[in-house]
């Protein structure tokens, strides 16, 4: 949605996303991931939630779930952090259940002790998790401590006074430093080659002792060895032992790298809903191949591209064959191949539609996939253009797809639409067809080449005219993304040529260029900080403007280009101020998408972009915005409501733009 004119609507869209948003935060647990023994030491840990707190950024009210515990015992906790930074003092607070649940009492004296108890743990797994090994933690519940013989009786002596008091004093102490690590083998206890820097396991000796690095260090270790071609490598054990005098903690790890594999026969489970051979065709690992897990993971991801298949479970063999290849076995499961749907969109400036839709994913056996499409549209308001225009419109589908029609990474691509647009630029009625054939060079690289044929009778602001269109377009994808609806890292690009047999008046001879680039960079290893970037541009040369069909001019403003402006409103217009589009244009956005919760985020962002009139851009006329947009991460991708605002509009523009979608904005 965009544009400043129906606020109402607006703030009426944008507060039910929010009511349907908050109620689902998840309260956060604390962190338990070793046990505790007494109040004066501390035991291996990890930190405590950290970002717990921040819940109430979103709920001014603690989060409960369930009726009151059935005889609740209130009480009131003192807790006080000596050493250590504030971050610490945040860490243990979040891991202390006494603290984060104290407006929900426990049921009877029990349940108190039970809670203290369980702090013990809790913050001894924070203080290790920070690096600090000699921590005191003492806790008192109504001047007792909970493993007291006499605990119940004074909580209850207490609990008729009031809320019973607890306190809660940590003493940090020094924060201890990495010493001596070192990687042996486990058999002869000598040092290992090859094996990872130990600033990529971030166990550098001199820097702060954090139990998490030692934990997340295991895993990284086996994987290296996974990745050096030995499947079945292991962590023997591991002997971490602290010196309190010089405050330092030595770390050894007893690695069993086992035996270096290739890969060797794989066996296919569960695809008889297929064709004979279509997962074996697809494997692309030749026996004798080094063994590698990214291997197999990208072979997974790949055939899950399949709309046909529901799960791919790699499973490896617990032994090597005698000549040192490892067995293989991929099992598939089938999803359920017809489905039926409806989807509706609204906009106070751009229309609303209503799509109903079917399809089928395995249509012929061989991963076929059809859809088919039904949508009427109601534009919003009257086109700038065709101001007596019926704003009805409509627009009947069908997508198929055809696996494997020479190789198995050549597919058959095609879409046909018969189909009636209304916008502030022309109203058309036309028939399209796309077909054209993928071939993909890599997991990450492909090449599609088309036929683009089109029918069209369209008017606009000189008159009503009919259009012919034979295109061959050259579609070059490259896209090496972690995710499709919310990346954290790598490249997606797009490069798009299509030379025109007949583009309407222009005839035959012109060229459409157009291309785009996105790149995303998490800085740190939870992804709560990533920045992402898009640059996108076009030109069509070789043809006037008027002889270019309104539909195949380029247009920029609105939620997929320039946020914060009106659809197509940042593009060139005629001597009446009416919008006839450009041949070429240019857009960029930057995004700094931050998150403050496991659900929830908050996205700054910078969107600039204009189309020009000439064949080239002239950046005369560039359209600025900016805004802020929230994030409510789901399952299947983030919920996006953005706001914008221009920072240098015109006279025809609104005041804000407000946008809902499914996923991120690029």
């Amino acid at each position: 949605m965009a544009g400043g004119r129906r606020k109402g609507h607006l703030w009426l869209a944008l507060a039910f996303c929010v009511a349907l948003a908050l109620p689902a935060l998840p309260v956060p647990a604390s962190a338990q991931l070793f046990g505790g023994n007494n109040d004066e030491a501390a035991e291996d840990g990890a930190n405590g939630g950290f970002f717990g707190p921040l819940i109430n950024l979103f709920s001014p009210r603690p989060i409960s779930s369930g009726p009151p515990a059935p005889d609740a015992t209130p009480y009131t906790v003192t807790l006080d952090v000596t050493g250590g930074d504030s971050t610490l003092k945040d860490r243990i607070e979040a891991a202390s259940n006494l603290e984060r649940l104290s407006e929900r009492p426990p049921s009877g004296a029990a349940g108190l002790v039970r809670r203290a108890l369980a702090d013990r743990r809790d913050i001894n797994a924070a203080l290790y998790g920070a690096g600090y090994y000699g921590g005191i933690i003492r806790i008192r519940i109504a001047g007792s401590p909970p493993d007291a013989p006499d605990v119940f009786q004074r909580v209850e002596a207490a609990r008729a006074r009031g809320p019973v008091p607890v306190q809660v004093a940590v003493q940090a102490g020094p924060q201890f430093q990495f010493g001596r690590v070192e990687l042996l083998d486990a058999a002869t206890r000598r040092l290992l080659a090859d094996a990872p820097a130990l600033s990529r396991l971030r166990l550098v000796p001199g820097e702060a002792a954090l139990a998490t690095s030692i934990v997340r260090a295991e895993g990284m270790i086996v994987d290296h060895w996974r990745r050096m071609a030995h499947p079945f490598a292991r962590i023997e054990s591991k002997e971490v032992v602290a010196d309190h005098a010089s405050h330092m903690v030595d770390v050894t790890f007893l690695v069993s790298p086992g035996p270096i594999a290739t890969f060797g026969r794989f066996n296919v489970v569960g695809a008889d809903f297929l064709t004979p051979g279509f997962i074996e065709e697809r494997i692309e690992i030749a026996p004798g191949t080094p063994y590698s897990p990214e291997v197999l993971d990208r072979m997974r991801r790949r055939l899950l591209e399949y709309e046909a298949i529901a799960s791919v479970r790699v499973r490896e063999a617990d032994r090597l064959e005698a000549d040192g290849s490892l067995p293989v076995t991929i099992e598939v499961s089938p999803r359920k191949p017809r489905y039926i749907g409806v989807s509706a969109t609204y906009s106070s400036t751009d229309g609303s539609a209503i799509n109903a839709y079917w399809g089928h994913r395995n249509l012929f056996g061989g991963g076929e996939t059809l859809r088919l499409d039904a949508q009427v549209s109601w534009f919003g308001e009257k086109s700038e253009a065709v101001p007596t225009a019926d704003p009805f419109g409509y627009k009947l589908a069908a997508a198929f797809v055809k696996p494997g029609i020479y190789t198995a990474q050549d597919d058959l691509v095609a879409n046909a639409a018969v189909l009636r647009e209304v916008t502030n630029a022309y109203v058309r009625e036309a028939v399209t067809l796309l077909v054209g054939v993928r071939h993909r060079y890599s997991d990450d690289l492909t090449l599609q080449v088309s036929l683009d044929l089109e029918q069209s009778q369209v008017e606009d602001s000189t008159g009503t005219n009919d259009y012919g269109i034979v295109g061959v377009p050259f579609e070059l994808t490259y896209d090496n993304t972690d995710s499709k609806l919310d990346p954290s890292r790598g490249w997606r690009a797009t490069a798009t040529v299509e030379p025109f047999a007949y583009l309407g008046d222009a005839g035959a001879g012109p060229t459409l260029f157009k291309g785009s680039v996105s790149t995303y960079h998490a800085f740190d290893e939870r992804k709560r900080f990533i920045l992402a970037g898009r640059v996108a541009a076009g030109s069509i040369i070789g043809a006037g403007l008027y002889d270019v069909p309104p539909q195949r001019r380029f247009y920029v403003g609105g939620g997929g280009s320039l946020r914060g402006y009106e659809y197509q409103s940042a593009s060139p217009r005629n001597e009446e101020g009416i919008i006839i589009g450009g041949r070429s244009f240019v857009e960029a956005s930057l995004e700094a998408r931050l998150r403050v919760t496991d659900t929830i985020g908050i996205v700054p962002f910078f969107d600039m972009g204009s189309a020009f009139a000439s064949e080239w851009p002239d950046f005369d006329g560039m359209k600025y915005s900016a805004g802020v947009g929230l994030r409510y991460y789901t399952a299947i991708g983030p919920l996006r409501v953005d706001f914008a605002f221009p920072l240098n509009p015109g006279p025809e523009d609104g005041d804000f733009g407000v946008y809902v979608s499914l996923g991120q904005a690029f």
